[in-house]
């Protein structure tokens, strides 16, 4: 399938490429500025950068909605808010009070080296750019020649071309530019739905009832399981990530809750305008839903900016969890096993090649959205979680607790979804993967927790 854009539509979409091209193209920096863009966001800044990395898989979104409804606002929406608030009100105050550039630095000087490393591998699997280079490769294959695998590899290089040189402080730059095109693209697309159609007498009556209720037809364990899921966001990287750049805690706090009010609005435009795309293009495809519609009820010039602000909004997440994996393996692994005395940034850029491997296998073997995020989060999550939550708290464990929980709360899972594949019957026991993963960290780790400290530094490995 090959969508028809005009000639100015193009225009646009390579004004925005070439914009990306020439931030990377800018004077190198030194290693604070490359890692956290020299700890110096301000509010708009960090408002920006966060609100539009949260929203990479902007298919999947259309694609759930049009399946399930509003659920979609339940699932992916609603959890989320709720838990960037505890992390503005709880966890900011705490996260400023260490010194550390990423989460594997925070559990090394917690729990020791081995703990850290645990938590880097497990963070670069978390924040693979794989569901989003996916998203990526789709969008260019619809308006260009060439297989969506073929693009995917395009978008990766050019990612890594533009991070190469400034590192997090082009993320920061070219998030501003995809902010605004996000917001733009499905502003103007509602307008014009708002200005044609009635959605209580037009769309409405042609969704079938089960999208207009919380659930969308979904069992409640897996409902659950996605509610669970959404602790990614105290666990994620790229809000330690942004907390820690941010020129002080008032700042990161603040940004944090005005970036939740961003999210509930671009939240309500994907879902109404993905509702009215399942009224009014009931025989689509629901992964291309938004494309079409685009193409469908946009003229030129509007149909640029929004497929520009389609591709917008997947690579401001795609670069930003590029970066974060690459640091992870180049700078938290390898920088540590083979020491050369190198500067972190050229770590950092071998990351960028690992990662760019490892998320095209992954998209080979998973080639869903929702699936990439299902599989990644209840896989990953369970094992993060608690050791994150209590790095930030007083109690000291011994680093032979904090392994044999990370390690078993992330072997059981994969255990768990192998038996699936395998049998081709489902989970045991109708149990989602993440509930004894988790299950299995809290059976270690909280009666550890209850127990006098007794941990000392010759413990750490």
């Amino acid at each position: 399938m090959i969508l028809s854009l005009a000639p100015f539509d193009y225009l646009i979409l390579f004004i925005y490429l070439g914009t990306l091209f020439w931030l990377g193209l800018r004077k190198s920096t030194n290693d604070d500025d490359y890692l956290l863009a020299g700890r110096r966001l301000t509010v708009p800044l960090f408002v920006m950068t966060l609100v539009s990395t949260w929203y990479g898989g902007i298919l999947g979104i259309g694609e759930f909605t049009f399946q399930y409804g509003i659920s979609n606002w339940f699932i992916f929406g609603f959890p989320y808010y709720i838990f960037a608030l505890i992390f503005a009100l709880f966890i900011i105050p705490r996260l400023r009070k260490h010194t550390y550039t990423s989460l594997p630095d925070l559990i090394t000087q917690r729990y020791g080296k081995t703990p850290g490393y645990l938590t880097a591998f497990l963070v670069s699997v978390l924040v693979t750019p794989a569901p989003y280079l996916f998203i990526a490769g789709l969008l260019f294959s619809l308006i260009f020649p060439g297989s969506s695998l073929l693009w995917a590899v395009t978008i990766f290089i050019i990612s890594a071309f533009y991070l190469y040189k400034y590192g997090f402080k082009t993320v920061i730059q070219t998030d501003i530019i995809q902010f605004m095109f996000m917001f733009a693209g499905f502003a103007i697309l509602m307008g014009v739905f708002l200005n044609k159609f009635s959605f209580t007498t037009d769309i409405l009556p042609q969704l079938p009832e089960t999208h207009i209720h919380l659930t969308g037809g979904l069992s409640w364990t897996y409902i659950l399981s996605w509610f669970f899921i959404a602790l990614w966001t105290l666990v994620d990287p790229g809000f330690h990530q942004r907390c820690l750049a941010a020129k002080d805690s008032r700042t990161a706090r603040k940004g944090m809750l005005m970036s939740i009010g961003f999210w509930a609005v671009f939240d309500a435009l994907t879902l109404m305008t993905a509702l009215y795309g399942r009224a009014l293009l009931p025989e689509a495809d629901p992964l291309y839903l938004y494309p079409l519609l685009a193409e469908k009820f946009l003229p030129v010039g509007l149909l640029g900016i929004f497929y520009t602000g389609l591709i917008a909004t997947v690579m401001s997440t795609l670069d930003s969890y590029l970066f974060i994996s690459g640091q992870t393996l180049g700078y938290d692994l390898l920088a540590q096993w083979y020491p050369h005395g190198k500067p972190p940034r050229y770590y950092v850029r071998w990351g960028y090649a690992i990662t760019g491997i490892l998320s095209l296998i992954l998209i080979w073997y998973i080639p869903s959205v929702v699936d990439l995020w299902y599989t990644i989060g209840t896989l990953i999550i369970p094992a993060l979680i608690l050791p994150v939550l209590f790095a930030y708290g007083n109690r000291t464990f011994s680093v032979r607790s904090i392994v044999i929980s990370m390690a078993g709360a992330f072997l059981i899972p994969v255990v768990w979804y192998m038996i699936s594949i395998i049998t081709g019957e489902g989970y045991p026991f109708g149990i989602e993967p993440f509930y004894p993963g988790i299950l299995w960290s809290i059976l270690i780790l909280f009666p550890a927790a209850l127990k006098k400290p007794v941990e000392n530094e010759s413990e750490r490995s």
